[in-house]
């Protein structure tokens, strides 16, 4: 049975339990800016589609590929070339 988009559609809080074992502070409140729009978000506001094979978040302003993560042969990769910058609050 094939899923729609919007049926994989989530928001970026889904993303907490898998980037949390990436980082130690909570990525979810970190904001990102959007390197398609330039628009800022927090990490728990993008637009998440994730499968067993990985994770996708975009861009809730202009549906621009944000981040890519995946976790083959435990090893995390990362891609985040559409994250302009990734601004996290020091503690």
């Amino acid at each position: 049975m094939t899923r729609t988009g919007d049926e994989l559609r989530l928001d970026g809080n889904a993303a907490a339990g898998f980037l949390g074992e990436l980082f130690t502070f909570d990525i979810t409140r970190a904001t990102a800016t959007c390197d398609g729009c330039g628009g800022s978000s927090a990490v728990g506001a993008l637009v998440l589609y994730a499968q067993e094979m990985g994770a996708v978040l975009r861009c809730p302003g202009c549906s621009h590929l944000l981040m890519c993560v995946t976790r083959p042969h435990g090893a995390w990769w990362i891609d985040l070339r559409g994250v302009r910058i990734l601004r996290v609050a020091a503690p």
